[in-house]
C-alpha cells in the first residue's frame, strides 16, 4: 500500500497524527479478540452464538477490506461506503453479543467509537479531495 499517497491528501484539522493509529488499533484488536473469545466459549451449539458470529465475521471482513480499498486502491468514496456498512455491522455485533454476554458487548464500544470517528474522518478526507 502506498502510504505516501495519503500524506499528499488534504485532511481535516482533527486528523490524528499517524503514529496514533498503530497503538489505537492494537488496543482495539485486543478488545475485539477478548470479546469474540467470551462469545466463542459459550459454544457453537447455541444458535445465538452462531448468529452472533456470522454478524461478527461480516464486520471483521469489512474491517479487513477497508485499508486495501482506501490506501491500496485509493478509492476514498468506496472506502466510505465500506466503513459505513462496517459501522452498522459493528453495532449489530454489539447487540447480538449483548444477548449472550454483556461484557463481550461492552468491550466493543471503544471499537464502535473509533470507527465512528474514522467514518467522519473518511467523509471529510473524501470531501476535501473530490
Amino acid at each position: 500500500m502506498d502510504l505516501s499517497w495519503y500524506n499528499t491528501l488534504n485532511k481535516p484539522f482533527f486528523t490524528p497524527p499517524s503514529w496514533l493509529f498503530g497503538p489505537a488499533w492494537t488496543i482495539l484488536y485486543i478488545l475485539i479478540g477478548v470479546s469474540a473469545y467470551l462469545i466463542w466459549k459459550k459454544g457453537f451449539k447455541n444458535n445465538q452464538v452462531k448468529e452472533a458470529f456470522k454478524i461478527f465475521t461480516i464486520q471483521l471482513i469489512l474491517n479487513l477490506l477497508w485499508s486495501p480499498i482506501f490506501f491500496g486502491a485509493k478509492q476514498i468514496f468506496l472506502a466510505l461506503i465500506v466503513i459505513v456498512i462496517m459501522w452498522i455491522f459493528i453495532f449489530k455485533t454489539i447487540k447480538a453479543f449483548a444477548k449472550i454476554d454483556k461484557t463481550a458487548s461492552y468491550l466493543l464500544y471503544p471499537y464502535l467509537a473509533w470507527v465512528s470517528f474514522a467514518t467522519v474522518l473518511n467523509f471529510f478526507v473524501w470531501m476535501l479531495n473530490k
